[in-house]
Formats: C-alpha cells, sequence, structure tokens
C-alpha cells in the first residue's frame, strides 16, 4: 500500500521509498555484501542518513521476506549489561508480531529471561524486559547468539554506535562464529570506526566490508525535490536546492529539514524561490533558539570559548596552535585540548584529518550570528 503524508520531506525515520532520495548504488552494494555473508561497517559523517540507507534495504524483497532484521542502537551502552539488554529488546520486539513460534524458539534458548516474558490465555506475549533484568549478561549473549545460530530464518542486525572496547572482544568472538547472522555496524565518527575496524590490534580488524556514505549527488537532490513539489501542483527552482546543497554541504538532514520547510510555506500553484531559503533557515533557527541558548549557558566557559572559535573559523586546523589561540584571545594550548576533548565527547564539534567542525549546522548559524 502507497503511504501518503502531507510532507514528502521526511526530517526524521524512514517512511517509504517514495519519500528516500536515490541511493541506488549504495544500496545494492549494502543488499549484495549481506547477500554475499559479509558483515558490514558503513560509516559517515553524522546526518548522511545511514539509519535510513538501511532501513530502506531491509524492505527489499530479498531480505524483507528471507530474514529476520533487528536495529540495535548501543550509543548509550556502557557495558556488556547494555549491550544485551539493547539485543534482547529488539529482538523480542521484532518477534512479537511474527507469532508465538518464533517467539517460542527465541524463549526456549534464551532461558535467562523467562522471568521477564509471560503469555495471557490466548497465547499473546506480554514482554516486560528491564535492564535490572538482565543478572548475567555473559549468559544471556551466548543464549542469544545461540538462538541467532538456529533461527528458522538468518538473521540481520543494524548495530549503531560503538561498543566499549572491554566488550569489543567478547562481541567479536561471537559476531565471527555466528553462521546464520549477518550485521552492519553504523558510525560516524569516522576516526572511531576507523581504529576499530582497521587497526591490526582491534579485535575486528578486517571482520567486515567497509562503505563509505558520502553526499548524494546534487543533480539527484534537484530531481527529488522537483518532483515531489510537481505533486502537490508547486514549482522549486533549481536555484534554491543548489542554495541550500552548498550551504550545507550536501549533508542529507539538512536539506531535508530546508526543504521540508520551505514545501510548507510555498502555496499551492505557488514557486518556491531561491531569494526563499534565508527565510526558511531562519524560522528553523529560531524554532531552536531556546535550546541553543540553554546549550550555551550549560557549557564549561572554556567549551564555550573554543566552540565559539571554531564556529568563526568555519574548518578550523590546528586549535591548539600559537596564531589560532591570539585570533580568538584564548587561555592556552593545553585548555584548549582540555576544551577539545569535552566539545568532542558531547559531540558538538567534529574531527576529522585534523580539521574541527561544529556539529550542528544551525547552531553554527546561530553562534555566528549572536557572537
Amino acid at each position: 500500500m502507497k503511504i501518503m503524508i502531507r510532507n514528502p520531506f521526511i526530517t526524521s525515520g524512514y517512511v517509504s521509498a517514495d519519500y528516500f532520495c536515490d541511493r541506488r548504488f549504495e544500496s545494492e552494494q549494502l543488499v549484495r555484501e549481506v547477500m554475499n555473508g559479509n558483515n558490514l561497517a558503513l560509516v559517515s559523517t553524522r546526518r548522511m542518513g545511514k539509519t535510513g540507507l538501511i532501513r530502506h534495504c531491509f524492505l527489499f524483497p530479498e531480505i524483507k521476506q528471507g530474514y529476520y532484521t533487528f536495529f540495535i542502537d548501543i550509543y548509550d551502552s556502557r557495558s556488556l549489561r547494555d549491550l544485551v539488554f539493547a539485543l534482547s529488546k529488539e529482538i523480542l520486539e521484532v518477534l512479537k508480531p511474527v507469532g508465538k513460534k518464533a517467539l517460542q524458539s527465541f524463549w526456549e534458548c534464551v532461558k535467562s529471561l523467562q522471568a521477564s516474558i509471560s503469555f495471557d490465555v490466548n497465547g499473546m506475549p506480554s514482554l516486560n524486559l528491564g535492564l535490572g533484568d538482565i543478572q548475567a549478561p555473559a549468559t544471556t549473549l551466548n543464549e542469544i547468539f545461540r538462538y541467532l545460530e538456529q533461527a528458522d530464518k538468518p538473521c540481520l542486525q543494524q548495530i549503531s554506535g560503538y561498543v566499549e572496547k572491554n566488550v569489543e572482544a567478547t562481541l567479536r568472538t561471537y559476531v565471527q562464529h555466528c553462521n546464520n547472522a549477518r550485521f552492519i555496524f553504523a558510525g560516524s565518527q569516522r576516526h572511531v570506526m576507523g581504529n576499530m575496524f582497521l587497526t591490526p590490534s582491534r579485535p575486528f580488524y578486517q571482520s567486515v566490508s567497509m562503505m563509505h556514505l558520502e553526499s548524494i549527488p546534487l543533480e539527484e537532490y534537484i530531481r527529488f525535490a522537483g518532483t515531489h513539489f510537481k505533486r502537490a501542483g508547486k514549482e522549486i527552482e533549481e536555484n534554491a536546492v543548489i542554495a541550500i546543497y552548498q550551504q550545507f554541504e550536501g549533508i542529507t538532514w539538512y536539506i531535508q529539514k530546508v526543504l521540508n520547510t520551505l514545501y510548507d510555506m510555498t502555496p499551492e500553484q505557488g514557486v518556491c524561490s531561491v531569494e526563499m531559503v534565508p527565510g526558511a533557515i531562519r524560522q528553523i533557527i529560531d524554532s531552536f533558539r531556546y535550546t541553543y541558548s540553554e546549550i550555551l549557558f550549560r557549557l564549561p566557559e572554556k567549551q564555550k570559548e573554543l566552540l565559539i572559535a571554531i564556529t568563526k573559523e568555519g574548518k578550523a586546523k590546528a586549535v591548539t596552535s600559537g596564531a589560532f589561540i591570539r585570533k580568538y584571545r584564548l587561555a592556552s594550548a593545553s585548555s584548549v585540548q582540555a576544551a577539545l576533548k569535552g566539545l568532542l565527547e558531547k559531540d558538538f564539534v567534529t574531527q576529522e584529518m585534523g580539521i574541527c567542525q561544529i556539529y550542528d549546522r544551525f547552531l553554527g548559524i546561530w553562534l555566528k550570528e549572536s557572537y
């Protein structure tokens, strides 16, 4: 059934192929890797659409009909227990609508979670799993992988985030020996993902196929935007799409967010012009203004000063150098180093190839205007 929604420029989640822009080559590559029995690491800058791409591919007939598919978000996992909880909860939620037989198969393998699952008079399961139910994480993890190995269909799992180093070796051992499941690891911090999969001393070294997700080509976004405006009896100038694409360097979420706002601003039979783009961006930033003020208020002073300096610089190189410190009147190299560490840990900035940039581009615009 074709899904119809009011605004076709999706900014959260995945709806259907109708509202998904391009990624034909990447989709074919991802599905091919999985079908050929390979595990995969999908890497990109943040908000480039990794999860959307994976959800899109999980709906391909060969995947949807042939695999159980699970989405595991472990960004907040700090221990083996957290990881096991995330795995258990997702598998239970996916199997619940499949039917009692599929859930019973999981139930029979994962004995350590029995107290958390009950069945009503009709045999339907009731799930009450909490973190406190993971009393023996190593045992439960072993049981989960035993289930994956004997499930009636092969299993395909997306794991978003990064496991702690002390968990990495344990997970690698199970992944390596599980022949009935494939794993897609998705992450945004390239140096972290690179270290995890490309460092010889790390457990996951050379255990996956690496796939880098770059920007969707500009011409594809021009076509995509034009098609959806036209379907609603509207038009959008090519220059408007070009202006958005260039300002946000082809990062998917920002393009979608601005197009979403422009689509709403453009009346039926109306034309969205390039002159409307700044107004759409202003409307978005104004909606975040209170949030941004609160974020800045909560930041330690040294981190705030460095964040503003990086934002003004745009693409900041050598932030601990004397020249950068003097230019933005920062305290010292050591204090900048400490502040940078804090900003990286909080995901306020990204650092790739020695270049620092603010992560939230809308926040960056607000900071430039405010400071």
